[in-house]
């Protein structure tokens, strides 16, 4: 494995963007990793925004947002209510909000959807990412599901046990709208942090992965 970031004083990450089309979207695909860059970099910046989430999923959406960035001093949080589902059918509307976010955030690294998700809202977010910052490090995260779209990712962030628990405790206390589907469980997260712990020689048996499309490396 290469470490494209071993020096975080060479390398700094001081604004991340976080962008999830639904309300525990960004915690499934890289919680651990927030959570780990908030350890790695305490000065740093957070903007984490959710574009589809009404009613108790927005309540949740913003409590969980605040408990994984509990620790962070600048942060913003921004929860949209665009409709479920429907992101392909009033894209120009999630476009002018990307437009606006373009102004008001110029980060070091971007979190977003896969961009061959088979989810329809999740593509759309990975598409207009792509389309608004083009000159940003974007890794795209994965969320399991039942089309079974999981692939091959490229980029890995080493996750120790304690942070994986964490991501999978805030997952289960604050989504109990979805405790309802037999795959949101304590041991699909795991299984998942766990398999790419294993891809990736993992010195403490656990990973998040991302897919990245382009990066310089010097």
């Amino acid at each position: 494995m290469i470490n494209l970031l071993n020096n975080r004083h060479q390398n700094p990450i001081r604004q991340l963007l976080c962008l999830g089309a639904h309300s525990d979207d960004v915690e499934i695909g890289c919680g651990g990793t927030i959570l780990k860059l908030i350890e790695t970099y305490p000065d740093i910046s957070i903007y984490w925004i959710v574009f589809g989430a009404a009613d108790k999923r927005q309540e949740e959406a913003l409590a969980s947002a605040h408990a994984f960035l509990k620790d962070v001093e600048h942060k913003t949080i921004v929860v949209k209510g665009f409709r479920d589902r429907f992101f392909p059918y009033i894209g120009a509307d999630i476009k002018n909000f990307f437009d606006q976010l373009s102004k008001d955030v110029q980060p070091d690294l971007v979190l977003t959807h896969y961009r061959h998700d088979l989810h329809q809202d999740h593509r759309v977010i990975s598409d207009l990412t792509w389309n608004t910052f083009r000159n940003h490090l974007i890794l795209e995260y994965e969320i399991p599901k039942y089309d079974g779209d999981m692939g091959i990712p490229n980029i890995f962030v080493h996750l120790n046990e304690s942070i994986c628990q964490r991501k999978i405790n805030y997952l289960m206390e604050y989504f109990a709208t979805q405790s309802n589907k037999h795959w949101f469980s304590s041991d699909t997260f795991l299984s998942i942090l766990r398999l790419r712990g294993i891809e990736s020689n993992a010195p403490d048996k656990y990973a998040e992965a991302f897919y990245c499309r382009k990066a310089v490396l010097i």
